[in-house]
Order: C-alpha cells, then sequence, then structure tokens
C-alpha cells in the first residue's frame, strides 16, 4: 500500500468491588485562636466500595447502580468525587448524605468512569484516594419512539401524557436531530414546558416553552445537539415535559431526577465508514515508514463504494483531486480544532469548499483514486490551525476506534 503526502498549500474485583487505600493520618491539627489549642478534625477514610442495587453482573458498578463505600470518619461527608483515569477531565462530583459514621450510600453518575474514588466532608477534609473502582458503562436507553402513556406524576384535572423519542443514539449536529413527540388528551393545558435534563448532573440544559395545544394534537420539537452556538458535551440526556392546568393542577412526563423515560445517548463523532471494515495492519497505521516521510494517516479498508460520512460536521475547506490523494475531501470540523481529511474517493464529493457539512451526511464512497492500492480510506485528523495552515497530522486510530465502538 502507497502513500499519501501533498503538497503545502499555497497561501494558507469479582463480587464486591474494593477500594482499599492507605491509612490516611487518625486526624488533622488545626491551630485554634489566640490561645494556641488545637482542634481534632475527622479524616474521612475509604474501607470498600460495594454494589447494592442496579448491578452489573458479578455485583460490579455501572452507571446508574446504587454503591455503598463503608470506612470510617464518614458522619460529616457531604461529597463523593469519582476521580476518573485521564485527568480532571473525566471527574465527576456528586452530593452525598451520609448514613452513618461508616457507611455512605450514593448512586453512580452515567458519566462516571473507571479511577478512584474519594470523599470530601463539610468541615473541608478529604479522603485520600481509593485504588481505581471498575465503572461499567450504563446500561443503553429504552427505546421509546413511538407514543405511549407517561409513568410521571398527576395531580387534579391535568391531562394525561403521551411521549415519544425518536432514538437512543445522537450526534452533535446530526440531520436530523432527535426528535420528541408529546400529545395531551383528557384535558388541555395553559402552560406547557419540555426539558432536556443531563443524566451527568441532572442539570437542565435547554428548555422550550410551547404553545398551548389542543387535546389529542401531536407536537414534537427537535434537537441537534447544541446549547446556542456550543455543541453539548457527549453523555446521556432525556426530555421531560411539564403540563399545568388553569386550577394549578400540574402533570409530568417523568419523576424529577428520572434520567430513562424518553432518554438517549449523545456522542460527539460518527465512524465516517457505513459498512464492513477493516483497520488493517502496521503498514496502514500513522507513523509507518514510506518513502522520504512517514504515512500521516490512518488507512481503514472496507468495498469499494461504501457509503462515507462526515465524522464530525463543519465547513468544507478543500475539496480537489490529487495524483496520490484522489479524490480527496477536508472538513474543517465544528466547534473543534481539527481538520478531518478523507482521501481516495471513488468519486469527487458533491461538496465543494465553503459548503456546510453535518454529522452523518454522506460526503462521498469509499474507492482507490490516486496512489492507492486497494479500497480503503486513507484519514487524516490535524490540529489547528489546520491541515498545512500550520497544523500537524496526528493519530487518528485511538479516535477511529472509539467511534466505531459506539456507531
Amino acid at each position: 500500500m502507497r502513500d499519501i503526502r501533498l503538497p503545502a498549500k499555497r497561501g494558507a474485583c469479582a463480587l464486591i468491588v474494593c477500594a482499599a487505600v492507605a491509612a490516611p493520618s487518625a486526624a488533622s491539627a488545626q491551630t485554634g485562636g489566640s490561645g494556641g489549642g488545637t482542634a481534632y478534625v475527622a479524616t474521612p477514610k475509604v474501607s470498600k466500595v460495594a454494589c447494592l442495587r442496579k448491578c452489573a453482573s458479578r455485583k460490579r458498578l455501572r452507571g446508574g447502580s446504587v454503591m455503598k463505600v463503608t470506612g470510617t470518619e464518614l458522619a460529616a461527608v457531604n461529597a463523593l468525587t469519582f476521580n476518573g483515569s485521564y485527568g480532571k477531565g473525566d471527574d465527576v462530583t456528586i452530593r452525598v448524605r451520609p448514613g452513618s459514621n461508616t457507611r455512605v450510600q450514593a448512586r453512580v453518575p452515567l458519566g462516571a468512569v473507571t479511577g478512584p474514588i474519594s470523599l470530601t466532608s463539610s468541615l473541608g477534609t478529604h479522603s485520600r484516594r481509593s485504588r481505581p473502582v471498575l465503572i461499567l458503562p450504563p446500561l443503553p436507553p429504552e427505546p421509546n419512539p413511538e407514543l405511549s402513556p407517561v409513568p410521571g406524576p398527576r395531580t387534579g384535572s391535568a391531562p394525561r401524557l403521551e411521549t415519544g423519542t425518536s432514538r437512543t443514539k445522537a450526534f452533535v449536529d446530526a440531520r436530523p436531530g432527535v426528535k420528541f413527540s408529546y400529545r395531551l388528551s383528557g384535558g388541555s393545558a395553559t402552560s406547557l414546558k419540555v426539558e432536556l435534563v443531563s443524566a451527568t448532573d441532572g442539570s437542565v440544559v435547554r428548555t422550550w416553552a410551547p404553545q398551548e395545544v389542543a387535546p389529542n394534537e401531536v407536537q414534537s420539537i427537535s434537537w441537534n445537539g447544541r446549547v446556542g452556538r456550543a455543541a453539548a458535551s457527549p453523555g446521556r440526556y432525556s426530555f421531560r415535559l411539564t403540563a399545568a392546568s388553569a386550577d394549578g393542577s400540574v402533570a409530568r412526563s417523568s419523576q424529577t431526577g428520572d434520567v430513562q423515560r424518553d432518554a438517549f445517548d449523545l456522542y460527539d463523532h460518527i465512524f465516517p465508514i457505513r459498512g464492513r471494515h477493516d483497520f488493517g495492519g502496521a503498514g496502514a497505521r500513522f507513523g509507518a515508514g514510506r518513502a522520504g516521510h512517514i504515512h500521516q494517516g490512518h488507512d481503514t479498508f472496507a468495498r469499494c463504494g461504501t457509503r462515507l460520512v462526515a465524522a464530525r460536521g463543519g465547513r468544507v475547506k478543500a475539496k480537489q483531486y490529487h495524483s496520490a490523494a484522489g479524490n480527496y475531501i477536508v472538513i474543517d470540523g465544528d466547534n473543534t480544532s481539527v481538520d478531518y481529511v478523507y482521501m481516495h474517493l471513488d468519486q469527487p464529493s458533491p461538496f465543494s469548499a465553503g459548503d456546510r457539512v453535518y454529522t452523518g451526511q454522506t460526503i462521498g464512497a469509499v474507492g482507490d483514486t490516486g496512489d492507492a492500492v486497494g479500497c480503503h480510506l486513507h484519514f487524516e485528523m490535524w490540529t489547528g490551525p489546520g491541515w498545512y495552515d500550520g497544523g500537524h497530522p496526528f493519530d487518528p486510530l485511538p479516535s477511529l476506534r472509539a467511534w466505531d465502538s459506539w456507531s
């Protein structure tokens, strides 16, 4: 397999998860007032972590599980942090109430990942981080594409509600977005509110206030994964509908804090090859030796004609033909500092420089045009300021494998 290098552009545990920690100091001594005395401040200590309810097999934790932390000096604990695996970027902190001086219960946030946990008390003391606690991903949301009666609370003369959500998997800036539909019956509502709730922390990230609708009429709203101009963070979200009648009666599609009804998972990228594919051998990898240079992307093999989509939407930066690259297209990813490059397309992409492209939109098909041996996508990712504009290529394989795992 040959490679492409374009010239620079001109002008441009099994049953119980144990989290044993080294014993911290028995107490902290703080200097008192002018008398120079000291005050004992309890330091929480984690001894063990176990799954109580909604566990994965072999009593393992997963997103949404109810967990129990046992230890000492826990009476004043008010926060639990899942420290994650990759620095602070994947840390999740939740508020907790201790059951006793030796026990704390908490629900594992859907966004928590494997890593140490730590406890914080209202007195400002912190436990040492535990050994990594295994946390499996949450179960996928239950599909609810057709309208169905809601389980949420309803009082007085409030209308009965039916809701449905078009998909359980959505992508930032894809078209169409995820659609939430609803219908009222048995009464009318003087005010309606639809909230989009993040399962990570229970926050409301967007609110709609639809106009009053007549009973038995189906209404819908859609969301494209954005909050204002910014892309929302990947994770699980759910729609929650509230309908209020003139006499103050209220109906809700779900209980506050319930993020299972009308829920979906939002992802920031989609795998670009929409068919069977092979990541190839060592020669397909980024950095593999080539005549006079190294491989700047990754080659993923698929049958010629297999549909290609934009891994991330954005603006087309270039669309041309090159003797080595064949038909290629470069997309500057929205709300990223990354340029995405797709080479060896079987035909020129229908898009041109300057065009807006959405996540998951077809941009071409796998081919072997240019200097290619076998049908494959040569895919590159470049840091800002971009492709041959001062940026640098980096290994796209970890990203490709991650996108492939969910899409």
